[in-house]
């Protein structure tokens, strides 16, 4: 059987570029009306993506007074578009940093069962200084820490959605045994971070346990993913340094023991597109020019973990050393990584480095016609750099509704994407097998 692409839709704000919440092309709806997000998503099911996923954060931004940031919790928001869509993936971000694993696993089971097994799990280790204080820390969980706690997280999860087997629940109203208590056992986790006894208290989902997606870049969050991962959203800022990713983190999964094929990397991809390149063009011009500078420059610092970027003009030529050095930086190291190495590369001023990442923070940012679009992804899908994308509209609903109405059947009659749905739970969408208890096998 011929390879597949995977499209996932990233919702976030009225559009992943800065300005789009400005922008008439931008929805009217309010992004705490969950009208929105269903509508999306149900756009989104019509166009037969993989699934949508849902970012967060957990602090209040210091740009709420110009810049579009305030949406909904996403694991109640999965709850409500749930009971709106059939078949796509419904994928949400929650914290190893401030959380608890028998609280997640509760809410992402849950989830699975309301779904028919639709449900991925973005595991992030939190690297916001201002969520640290919102979860009663003074400073920042450390890049080491942050992942030493969200490894022993997630063998707990693991552990407590496997603490069922497949067939303990029997719900024999005759005979009045509901369940097979030998096939529940606790956990009995003791730990340097958590202590948890289990079992949990709800039967094992559809898919076993929601796919998990993963976002680290850096080698520390590679390796992570590679242990655990079976999708991976990575910011890639051209295809060359894209391959380089894909091939090194397919080397890691081999290297854990896992089949290359059970961690999809999907990058981010934020195109603007129009009939032709020029209009293409003129409307990222459009939406640079309702950007703000101010914003931009808080949002570099923060993910800079806080540095003072306030005496940098913004006309003059920028250079690796006007950041600090990435492998010091306790937050978001491997986007750190991606800017430096742009500056490097391109010889930005802090405008034009504010105006492109303002296009996606990072991500991947193109404009062009719907072939030019089909093409960039046909090239990298198959020349080692994806397996599909992240697709990060910069204007929602309208960009999505042009990708999907004239990108999306060019991509179907190259013979790379589907036609319609095979399956019914996001591991069937991506391909990926469903894990065995541990007790199936005893």
């Amino acid at each position: 059987m011929r390879r597949q692409l995977h499209l996932n839709l990233f919702i976030q704000s009225r559009g992943h570029h800065e300005a789009s919440w400005r922008h008439p092309g931008s929805s009217p709806l309010a992004l705490t009306d969950i009208e929105y997000f269903r509508d999306l998503a149900r756009r989104a099911e019509a166009g037969l993506f993989d699934s949508i996923f849902l970012a967060d954060t957990l602090a209040l931004m210091d740009t709420v007074a110009h810049a579009a940031s305030t949406w909904l919790e996403p694991i109640t928001t999965l709850g409500a578009l749930a009971g709106s869509t059939q078949r796509i993936g419904l994928i949400a971000t929650a914290s190893t940093t401030y959380s608890e694993p028998f609280n997640l696993a509760r809410q992402f089971g849950s989830l699975d069962h309301i779904s028919g097994g639709r449900v991925g799990w973005n595991i992030v280790t939190s690297w916001l200084a201002a969520a640290a204080r919102n979860y009663g820390g003074e400073s920042l969980v450390s890049h080491e820490e942050r992942y030493e706690r969200g490894e022993e997280f997630v063998q707990i999860v693991k552990a407590l959605w496997d603490s069922w087997a497949d067939d303990a629940v029997l719900d024999d109203r005759l005979s009045g045994q509901y369940a097979r208590a030998e096939r529940i056992r606790p956990i009995d986790h003791a730990g340097r971070f958590y202590k948890v006894a289990g079992p949990l208290n709800m039967p094992r989902g559809p898919q076993g346990r929601p796919v998990f997606v993963q976002a680290g870049s850096s080698d520390t969050g590679r390796r992570f993913a590679a242990r655990h991962a079976e999708a991976v959203f990575t910011a890639q800022m051209e295809k060359a340094t894209a391959q380089e990713f894909y091939a090194d983190l397919k080397r890691l999964v081999v290297a854990e023991g896992r089949a290359p094929d059970q961690a999809l990397i999907l990058p981010g991809l934020s195109p603007v597109i129009a009939p032709t390149e020029a209009e293409a063009k003129r409307m990222v011009r459009e939406l640079n020019d309702l950007t703000d500078p101010e914003v931009g420059r808080k949002r570099l610092s923060g993910r800079f973990g806080g540095h003072d970027f306030s005496y940098l003009p913004l006309d003059k030529p920028l250079a690796p050393e006007d950041f600090p050095d990435p492998g010091t930086v306790q937050a978001a190291r491997s986007r750190t990584e991606v800017i430096v190495g742009l500056v490097r590369r391109e010889k930005f001023t802090l405008r034009q480095l504010l105006a492109y990442l303002a296009g996606a923070r990072g991500h991947f940012t193109t404009a062009g016609t719907p072939e030019q679009i089909a093409d960039l992804i046909e090239d990298w899908f198959n020349d080692g750099a994806a397996d599909g994308f992240n697709l990060m509209p910069p204007l929602l609903p309208s960009m999505l509704d042009v990708f999907v109405a004239e990108v999306i059947p060019l991509l179907q009659k190259r013979g790379l994407f589907r036609t319609t749905y095979e399956g019914r739970t996001l591991r069937e969408h991506f391909g990926l097998t469903r894990p065995e208890s541990k007790l199936s096998r005893s």
